[in-house]
């Protein structure tokens, strides 16, 4: 029996409706887990234990005789920190400025609560999650549970630290730039970028077409069953839709599909394991019938960055330096590299050049996507980034060539860029360095069962991740006799 802080949420509801198991009692679990682990990974930033153990026992008397449990009932569920819960304070992982409290909570996660899951923990993130990196002055250095020296990556590297250390059975966090994606690949789970509308967001971030919402899990059924309670429309985005058809737990074969592969697209930078591990994964597609093409795609990473730059402008880079005049010594290194960058960059390139860049690379993916079902790249090209570096005076290596800047290294922005197109983020195997790597299954716009499809396909043929039954060596008692039948 699994333990059961690493128990799927399938499993788990399953359990729940049988009556072998208590919400109470996995809740309890999980916090058991997170008091022997999280003093070394530090995924959390703030702990609910006390209203989720209250929460946990409205959910138990669902599940009795004449109940009517929900969805996600009585499922620990991880939010990020950047996510707002009404009542309770956002602090963007900063100690430039005094923490805020939240009047509204952000519409997944109230979603999460409609659908009965419980909201235990609030994780952490970079500082104004700018960065791909996992360590802030607010919270300390969040860490790779499969390599403690190794960064969880950001922003959301707390959600997927959680899940890989065995303190949350689903999360949730946010991606204007990978930040669902690189730490899914980083922390050996699945994430979801869905499709610009699919999950609604609070104005203003909403009006961002490159920001998105979405889940996280420990394998791609438990991904799509997260993902069918936030999506939907909500009043409050006006480009919010319904999806055609709930994701389903089982999305059957991918027998038939044709899939492309790039092993390194483009001129990114990608290390030769992450390479291999992508060949494999799209070798295991072609041995369950899918038919696979190895395909190049005439990205440049330069075009992707001057696009990048031209959407976010300096505005919030302004805001930054000027909150650091105000506070000094209080930012951590990389963000104020970032804001420092921000300022001397996007002024040369104007708004206009960067429409024109992302309409080539949103038609070069097009282009793909009508001959193909869908598209597998890697996720992250470094097969990791090192807990509580900055790189800022220090270069990151991907293979042997040096890179310009460290977030070079992910693959993920141009999907941000391309924002209709659903990305699920799934392992693909692991480095020598014992971090996992990934790749990302991209679909045509709105294909979102399509992309789960290939994802699963992926999941079974490959087993990398949770899904081949491997757990990060952290301390942590058994609790598999805690599974009992109920009177």
């Amino acid at each position: 029996m699994t333990d059961l802080h690493y128990l799927s949420a399938a499993e788990a509801l399953t359990l729940f409706r049988t009556r072998q198991l208590s919400p109470v009692e996995l809740m309890q679990a999980i916090i058991d887990r997170a008091a022997s682990v999280e003093p070394t990974v530090n995924a959390f930033a703030e702990e609910m234990f006390e209203q989720a153990l209250h929460a946990a026992a409205d959910a138990e008397r669902r599940y009795r005789p004449g109940g009517r449990p929900r969805p996600l009932e009585g499922l620990p569920v991880a939010a990020k920190e950047e996510q707002q819960v009404a009542g309770r304070s956002v602090t963007d992982g900063t100690l430039l400025r005094p923490p805020r409290t939240a009047s509204e909570t952000t519409i997944i996660l109230s979603r999460v609560e409609a659908a009965g899951g419980i909201l235990h923990a609030r994780t952490t993130t970079s500082e104004f999650c700018c960065m791909p990196l996992s360590h802030t002055r607010r919270w300390g250095v969040t860490r790779n549970p499969w390599n403690l020296e190794a960064a969880a990556g950001g922003s959301s590297g707390g959600a997927a630290a959680s899940l890989a250390a065995g303190t949350a059975t689903l999360a949730t966090g946010s991606d204007i730039g990978g930040s669902l994606r690189a730490p899914a690949s980083f922390n050996g789970v699945v994430s979801f970028k869905p499709p610009r509308g699919r999950n609604p967001i609070l104005p203003p971030a909403g009006t961002d077409t490159y920001f998105h919402h979405g889940p996280m899990a420990r394998s791609v059924s438990d991904c799509a069953l997260l993902q069918n309670s936030l999506s939907g429309w909500d009043p409050r985005d006006p480009a919010s839709k319904h999806p055609d058809t709930p994701l389903p737990a089982n999305p059957g074969s991918v027998r038939g599909l044709r899939i492309a592969f790039s092993t390194a697209p483009g001129d990114f930078p990608v290390d030769p394991e992450v390479r291999v591990n992508t060949q494999i994964a799209a070798e295991a597609l072609r041995t369950v019938g899918a038919v696979v093409v190895e395909i190049d795609i005439d990205w440049r990473l330069d075009d992707i960055k001057r696009a990048l730059w031209a959407h976010f402008g300096n505005g919030r880079a302004a805001e930054i330096l000027d909150l650091d005049r105000t506070c000094p010594g209080r930012i951590t290194p990389y963000t104020l590299a970032f804001a420092q960058k921000a300022m001397e960059t996007a002024p040369l390139v104007d708004a206009e050049t960067g429409r024109a860049l992302e309409s080539v690379i949103q038609q070069r993916l097009d282009a793909v996507l009508d001959r193909f079902d869908a598209y597998l790249i890697p996720t992250v090209g470094a097969t990791a980034f090192a807990a509580g570096e900055d790189y800022v005076d220090t270069p990151l290596v991907v293979g042997e060539l040096e890179i310009e800047h460290f977030s070079d290294a992910s693959l993920t922005p141009v999907f941000n860029i391309c924002s209709a197109n659903p990305v699920v983020a799934v392992p693909s195997g692991w480095a020598s360095n014992g971090v996992p790597t990934g790749v990302q299954v991209v679909a045509a716009r709105y294909a979102d069962v399509t992309a789960f499809r290939v994802a699963h396909g992926i999941e079974q043929a490959v087993s990398a991740g949770f899904a081949g039954g491997r757990r990060p060596d952290l301390p942590g008692r058994a609790l598999k006799d805690a599974v009992r039948p109920r009177p």
